[in-house]
């Protein structure tokens, strides 16, 4: 249903840090770098292989603007374990990242493990693993 997702920065060489190091765990990396985005894709990803095409963008806002966050806004990656879910949520609280809900089983299923962070420009990011 969803071809990508973009998030606003303002300080793209802080998010290049960040999001490199949240995403490692979740096997996604980055393959786009520009002075004014930043791209990423699963690793192993036929499509994004093939042409190139990356899932989340994290960009400096085209109208010149400072990049905002939207209040009840949230992206949630899929992890392929509770593992990969920790050291997402370690790795954004050490490089940035704020704490807004620690790795955990929620009451949305009985599997449903999830933590939530903020990255240094306040987007919300959610990592969830839904396997038992």
């Amino acid at each position: 249903m969803l071809l990508y997702i973009t998030l606003g920065s303002t300080d793209l060489a802080r998010s290049q840090i960040f999001y490199d190091a949240v995403l490692a765990p979740l096997s996604v990396t980055r393959r786009v770098t520009e002075d004014d985005e930043l791209g990423y894709a699963p690793e192993g990803d036929a499509e994004a292989e093939a042409d190139r095409r990356c899932r989340l963008w994290v960009l400096t806002p085209v109208n010149g603007k400072e990049a905002t966050f939207g209040n009840g806004a949230m992206t949630a990656l899929d992890a392929p374990s509770r593992d990969a879910v920790d050291a997402f949520y370690a790795a954004a609280i050490a490089n940035g990242g704020t704490d807004e809900g620690a790795p955990g089983l929620r009451p949305y299923h009985a599997s449903f493990y999830a933590c939530y962070v903020r990255d240094p420009d306040g987007n919300k990011l959610s990592a969830v693993c839904e396997k038992p």
